[in-house]
């Protein structure tokens, strides 16, 4: 870790820390928190995937859609309209609306094979942005003058982690060499809020290739069930809970190159000093 002691975290001129764990569970939160109330840049993960990295795909899927409707096919052809996605750090709906879900196109679903296509371009995407974080915390300092960086991470970050490799991880070697790792952890009742949040609007998410292999081909054996009829959100929720156990094990191991901060202890951080005296304690536990 890059703060041996929680002197050495007490007293850095610049923290620097990496914010990782499912979504919900206080990432945002904590970052908007120390965005707002102290000297710290806040670099979003999900907001450069959409803004570098597939900004291009997800612009592009809109005007294949509006290519579908013969008044808007005449507009683009002529070039009399722009069609462009608005992300913001509270919207990342075009992302989640590019991924999808696979299963019957009349269902709203997508192919499985150009949903896989999709999930690589993310993954891609997203483990050049977090390579990028290096770069934003010099530039957060050297154009803006921001002492402390927080990178807010995606819940799928644990998916591009190879556990074999311990910390010659290429992934974890690069952001641990920059970044306090802090795993924002829930507890089983965390869990089951989780799943219930999700099964009231499931939302698209980014797995494992072979995570999604093995889901993919389970559910149409236990619903017996052809790729084009597959309802896009019943797999989604069926797969959710399952997503959840797999990546807790690869959450335990990024752990384990950084601190851990329960999520309920997360909601009783009203002030960066609160954050810096749970880090701490962290650090020696």
């Amino acid at each position: 870790m890059i703060y041996q002691t929680a002197q050495d975290w007490q007293k850095a001129p610049h923290k620097r820390v990496l914010f990782f764990g499912m979504s919900g569970l206080g990432k945002t939160y904590l970052s908007n928190l120390l965005r707002d109330q102290g000297d710290w840049f806040h670099y979003s993960v999900d907001y450069r995937i959409g803004t570098r990295y597939m900004g291009e795909h997800i612009a592009d899927n809109f005007k294949a859609e509006a290519m579908k409707v013969p008044f808007l096919r005449e507009l683009l052809m002529s070039d009399s309209i722009r069609i462009t996605s608005k992300i913001s750090f509270d919207n990342l709906s075009p992302v989640a609306s590019y991924l999808g879900k696979p299963g019957s196109p009349d269902k709203g679903g997508l192919p499985i094979d150009e949903y896989r296509r999709r999930q690589e371009q993310f993954k891609q995407a997203e483990i050049a942005a977090l390579n990028d974080t290096a770069h934003f915390i010099d530039r957060a300092e050297r154009i803006y003058g921001y002492p402390h960086f927080i990178c807010d991470s995606g819940g799928s970050i644990c998916e591009w982690i190879d556990a074999a490799l311990g910390d010659l991880d290429p992934l974890i070697k690069e952001l641990s060499q920059h970044c306090l790792l802090v795993w924002l952890k829930g507890d089983e009742a965390h869990t089951q809020e989780l799943v219930k949040r999700f099964d009231r609007a499931p939302k698209p998410m980014a797995y494992q290739p072979e995570f999604l292999a093995r889901v993919w081909k389970e559910y149409l054996s236990e619903f017996n069930v052809k790729e084009d009829d597959v309802d896009p959100n019943d797999f989604i929720r069926w797969t959710y809970a399952q997503a959840l156990a797999h990546r807790q094990p690869l959450y335990e191991h990024m752990a384990r190159y950084g601190v851990t901060l329960c999520a309920h202890e997360v909601a009783q951080i009203k002030s960066p000093e609160d954050f810096d005296r749970m880090i701490a304690a962290a650090i020696e536990a």
